[in-house]
């Protein structure tokens, strides 16, 4: 699947990931591939994702909000 991590200065990650852990209003959550559709509010904290050529990789973020939809992960964060 295709995470994109979009501030207002920049592209923070554009790539393939096998999976990627948000920090939700309610906590925590992982999307795999094939995740339902969704829209969230995101909180202060760690976007922790694996790019699909391994490793695990982290970005920090004040908040924001993200989109899952077709395989597709889209974050904007502030």
């Amino acid at each position: 699947m295709t995470l994109k991590i979009i501030s207002a200065q920049a592209v923070v990650f554009q790539g393939e990931v096998n999976s990627v852990t948000l920090p939700g209003e309610m906590g925590s959550f992982t999307v795999l591939k094939n995740h339902a559709s969704l829209v969230s509010i995101l909180t202060a904290g760690e976007i922790v994702y694996k790019p699909a050529d391994g490793g695990e990789q982290s970005a920090s973020i004040g908040g924001g909000i993200v989109d899952v939809d077709n395989n597709i992960v889209s974050v904007c964060t502030y």
